[in-house]
């Protein structure tokens, strides 16, 4: 099964000979639809909402597309995050502030906003009181189980090597001190393995904390408000992967609820999620075009796009889906490394990949960018990031983020003036 774009081969160069490429475009109608998904999936637990995870797409037009339309949050974990959050009007029970290593201001900033904060550590308990002074009366800790983590005995990912989360025996204690410091509402939060592609992760993960909640309940005293499964439902990067039925992943959650927290007369606790990938991967793609071509030990394709625009192939080996746009389809043929024009030789969006023939001027595009894409860019060899449009419902495109210029590269030098005549003759 091919993965097919969400826009045709001919609106693309229509919009390509207004908008210069590189650029990301996102869907706009595939943005809305899924999130109603979500939302109609977790529809059997009254206090369920999604906090989008602002570090995904960190797009103010994308984030007020869900907080308003669907009355979701968002999850942040910065300074700027919270800003974002704080300028769209989200409202501070509608933040959750999951940080690690956190800076005070950060703390202070979400307290001030009536954030929820999720505590990362044990050491953060005395931190956060010293910080703003007090401990708010709803509070949230994470949870690292350790060891491995398994789905049908596969290894999903280890949380023992993570450096997110409370052992089990620091957890408990955590509930006794912040109970004692006044807290009163509590919520317990884990992520225990990242882009499963599986409709069991969720479930599973669940009735770890559903049963944890119930012996806190019982040990600490403390009142357990609401439980966050956090994030880690991943997208089908790759053709042959079966994508995640959301309302499997729903139904298997609320199975679970009844089974361990009804019979304890927890049936009031909220189920909060904190997707970015899921949310957003497969509505955004990078689109770049074909800029060179070079014969030697290996047939290469160079774009006008590179890793600051999506790192992910060159950081993690990810593979991201191509689409020779107007060739799809014509035969893969071609193997091809398709590579950008950075000084590292991992600067490649895709090695050995089967493709069209590609000729130059040919747009190709990068499918299932649309979380962790632009948001982990950033400006190696001078390399300035791109912008970001929307393809909106009824076809027109907006730009929602203009690409950077020159003179936004120099524009923290205390000398700023020094490049003004470089800038202006080439026109900046």
């Amino acid at each position: 099964m091919d993965k097919k774009p969400f826009v045709s081969a001919e609106k693309l160069r229509e919009i390509a000979q207004q908008y210069p490429t590189p650029f990301y475009l996102y869907d706009e109608k595939g943005i809305l639809e899924n999130a109603d998904r979500v939302k109609r999936a977790f529809s059997w637990n009254p206090g369920f909402r999604e906090y989008f995870a602002v570090k995904a797409t960190p797009n103010p037009y994308i984030v007020k597309m869900l907080t308003d339309g669907f009355g979701f949050g968002t999850d942040c974990s910065s300074l700027t995050e919270l800003m974002l959050s704080k300028a769209i009007g989200v409202p501070g029970d509608h933040i959750m502030f999951s940080s690690n290593d956190t800076p005070a201001e950060e703390f202070a900033y979400a307290a001030k906003l009536g954030a929820t904060i999720n505590l990362d550590d044990f050491t953060h308990i005395q931190f956060l009181e010293d910080t703003i002074g007090y401990i708010p009366e709803t509070i949230c800790c994470r949870f690292n189980p350790g060891g491995l983590f398994k789905v049908s005995n596969d290894i999903m990912d280890n949380p023992g090597d993570s450096k997110y989360g409370m052992t089990e025996e620091q957890l408990f204690e955590a509930f006794r001190i912040l109970k004692g410091k006044g807290a009163k509402n509590f919520g317990i939060h884990a992520f225990l393995a990242s882009n499963t592609v599986t409709d069991d992760y969720y479930p599973m993960l669940a009735e770890i904390l559903f049963k944890l909640a119930v012996r806190l309940e019982k040990e600490t005293g403390a009142d357990i408000k609401f439980i966050n499964l956090s994030g880690g439902v991943g997208i089908p990067y790759r053709p042959d992967q079966t994508p995640n039925d959301i309302f499997k992943i729903g139904e298997g959650v609320h199975q679970v609820f009844n089974k361990v927290l009804m019979p304890e007369g927890m049936g009031d606790i909220a189920i909060y999620t904190e997707m970015g990938r899921y949310m957003l991967g497969p509505y955004g793609a990078l689109v770049t075009k074909a800029i060179h071509e070079k014969h030697i030990y290996k047939e290469y394709i160079g774009v006008d796009a590179c890793a600051v625009n999506l790192i992910r192939p060159a950081m993690y080996g990810a593979y991201h889906h191509i689409t020779v746009m107007g060739k799809e389809d014509a035969p893969c043929d071609h193997k091809y490394d398709v590579t950008g024009s950075l000084c590292e030789n991992n600067d490649k969006f895709a090695i050995d990949r089967m493709l069209p023939k590609i000729d130059m001027g040919d747009l190709l595009f990068i499918h299932d960018a649309g979380a962790h894409g632009f948001s982990m860019g950033y400006n190696y060899n001078g390399k300035l990031r791109s912008s970001e449009l929307l393809l909106c419902r009824d076809g027109s495109v907006k730009m929602i983020r203009r690409a950077e210029t020159p003179r936004d590269y120099f524009a923290t030098f205390d000398y700023t003036h020094i490049f003004d005549g470089v800038l202006e003759e080439l026109g900046y």
